[in-house]
């Protein structure tokens, strides 16, 4: 029976949809390094990509309105001087983003204005960096900037430590020490937290600020990699990582417990990594496995994650890169969009889309996404605020307008949105001219209408005349039904008796113990009603009624006791009449056993046999007649 029912959710029906190869981003030259990276960043106007060069390391961008097969050559991200293994674009500029490389450093570029990849010049010109951090003595693995704070970024080397950056002035005022290579990081939405996971299999919470992990607990006991995502301003962390058995897991974490909630849940036995993405707005998390084509997708409720499909290709990816909240297409009901690398030549998008026809927004699978405007500065976020960054409402983007800036805990007026076209009803009552016929009948002659009033007369009179029929039979079973009850019978004998016309005026006597107010009997009952306000309203009237039936009361009694001793005694006769027929029989009955014995034990004296026979059978006609 479990199989009939199914969870209601919006997204339930979401299904992924591929890219036409011509409008894929071809001819791209990924990075084949080794590190455990995603390869790919986007945002909601560029792609970074980390590419395959020589003479040092190099990422391209790529803006998103130019698909189809790219030039040979493209001006790159050039400056580092060792393969490039990670970026991550600025949250609050879609122009500057940050890139990782094995050298140690830590690049800040901008994208200049008008970038594109088709140029006529003879000599594509490169990209260098707007600033350099130096700071790490080893390769750095990852960067991630803040999401709440402007110009925060943090970075994890493999010198075992995390430098948080403020990129405007380039000093890392704040470094967290950890004892084994950091495989992942995550931020909270407020930018206060940061989690992370290590290849000591430890899952740690860091209030960074505080330069301490808050919580440290064991993570997946698989010795591969695994991987954090803080679940936006849910105070939960999902992970995904390998068991003993190397099963690929997912689990969910409650920051400050120490097992995940529901334990791990298996998800296949493949060995490549699970990259998890979170998305806030339809509080979907989004598993995409480096070595398959596959991509699932759950959704977040009730502390579980409840699976809703899966996304399956063909064709396998290292990377994949999903596009924030505010860059997703909302006149398509597009939820999502993914990025992922194919053969390691070419880049598909991969829109997630819920299935609709309307045409107007769809405010309940759209509600307000994060947008440029940070919640602090940087020197506000190191002197301790917390605030979560205000949001746009993407009704306004749906409308092709500029976005409109909602409060970060605005909830989109949808209760209100659907009443509104509640007015509809009005044109209603503009059907009431269907009834024009009626001056139709407006030239009717007198005669017609006294002919049709008395029809309608004479059927109510027939219809009253059954409905008195059908009451008299009613009445006639239900007095029926009520004669073998003698209780009705004395409760009507006190009905009765107001029934007698001498008595009314006297009710009131017994009260004052005056035997003549009748000469005012219609005044006499109002003083009555007053004096017993304290009894409820109804009842007044019916209040005499006890003292007044006393007497007839009391003649009833009489009369009742003298119809049970009268039964009494006619019982008493028929138990009599009983005994003495009882005893008759026994009499006559004795009279044939004997008779019969004589009968047997004369043997041949045939005529007193005879006689004998003849009195037997006397004896017991006797004997029925008494019976009967």
């Amino acid at each position: 029976m479990a199989g009939r029912f199914v969870r209601a959710s919006k997204y339930r029906h979401v299904f992924g949809k591929p890219t036409k190869k011509e409008f894929c981003y071809d001819n791209i030259h990924i990075s084949r390094n080794a590190w455990d990276t995603n390869l790919v960043k986007v945002n909601p106007e560029y792609l970074s990509v980390n590419w395959e060069s020589s003479g040092g390391g190099a990422f391209a961008v790529i803006p998103l309105n130019e698909r189809g097969k790219l030039p040979d050559q493209i001006p790159l991200f050039r400056g580092h001087t060792a393969a490039v293994l990670d970026t991550d674009w600025n949250p609050h500029n879609d122009r500057i983003l940050a890139s990782a490389s094995d050298d140690g450093k830590v690049f800040i570029w901008e994208v200049p204005q008008g970038f594109t990849l088709h140029t006529d010049a003879e000599e594509v010109p490169d990209v260098y960096p707007v600033s350099k951090l130096s700071g790490h003595s080893r390769k750095v693995g990852h960067v991630l900037f803040n999401p709440a704070a402007e110009n925060i970024l943090a970075s994890s080397s493999g010198d075992l430590s995390i430098k948080l950056w403020d990129i405007s002035t380039g000093q890392a005022p704040i470094t967290l020490r950890h004892p084994d290579m950091v495989q992942s990081l995550s931020w909270s939405a407020n930018g206060s937290m940061l989690v992370t996971t290590s290849r000591d299999k430890k899952l740690r919470v860091w209030d960074v600020r505080q330069e301490k992990p808050v919580d440290e607990h064991a993570g997946h006991e698989g010795a591969k990699n695994s991987r954090a995502v803080w679940m936006g301003e849910h105070n939960r962390i999902a992970t995904t990582g390998f068991s003993r058995m190397s099963e690929r897991q997912i689990g969910l974490w409650e920051p400050g417990r120490k097992d995940p909630i529901g334990g791990f849940t298996s998800l296949d036995s493949i060995s490549g990594v699970c990259m998890p993405f979170w998305d806030d707005g339809s509080n979907c998390l989004y598993l995409a496995g480096k070595g398959d084509g596959n991509i699932r997708y759950f959704e977040y409720e009730n502390d579980k994650f409840e699976f809703l499909s899966e996304y399956k290709s063909a064709d396998p990816q290292r990377g994949v890169a999903f596009v924030p909240r505010r860059g997703v297409d909302v006149r398509e009901n597009e939820v999502m969009r993914a990025y992922k690398t194919v053969n390691d030549t070419y880049i598909e998008p991969i829109s997630f889309t819920v299935p609709r026809r309307a045409e107007t927004f769809q405010s309940d699978i759209f509600p307000p996404a994060v947008g440029l405007k940070p919640a602090m500065s940087a020197k506000e976020w190191f002197d301790g605020k917390t605030a979560v960054p205000p949001k746009i409402d993407l009704e306004s983007v749906y409308e092709g307008n500029a976005p409109v800036e909602v409060p970060a805990d605005y909830k989109p007026p949808a209760a209100a949105s659907a009443p509104a076209p509640a007015p509809p009803p009005a044109p209603a009552p503009k059907k009431e001219p269907e009834p024009a016929p009626a001056p139709v009948r407006a030239p009717a002659t007198m005669a017609d209408q006294k002919t049709s009033m008395s029809a309608m007369a004479n059927k109510f009179q027939d219809n009253d005349e059954e409905e008195k029929d059908e009451a008299d039979d009613d009445a006639e079973t239900s007095s029926f039904e009520e004669i073998s009850r003698p209780a009705p019978r004395i409760s009507s004998l006190p009905i009765r008796s107001p029934a007698k016309p001498p008595q009314p005026a006297s009710t009131n006597a017994p009260l004052p113990q005056q035997a003549k107010p009748a000469s005012p009997p219609a005044k006499s009952p109002a003083p009555v009603s007053s004096s017993s306000s304290s009894a409820p309203a109804p009842a007044p009237a019916p209040a005499p009624a006890p003292a007044l039936a006393s007497p007839a009361v009391e003649a009833s009694l009489e009369q009742i006791k003298q119809l049970l001793v009268q039964q009494a005694t006619l019982i008493g006769a028929q138990n009599e009449k009983m005994l003495a027929q009882t005893q008759m029989i026994t009499r006559l009955t004795a009279e044939v056993e004997t008779l019969k014995k004589r009968v047997v034990g004369a043997g041949g004296a045939g005529g007193s046999l005879v006689d004998q026979s003849e009195r037997i059978r006397q004896l017991e006609l006797e004997l029925e007649a008494a019976r009967s």
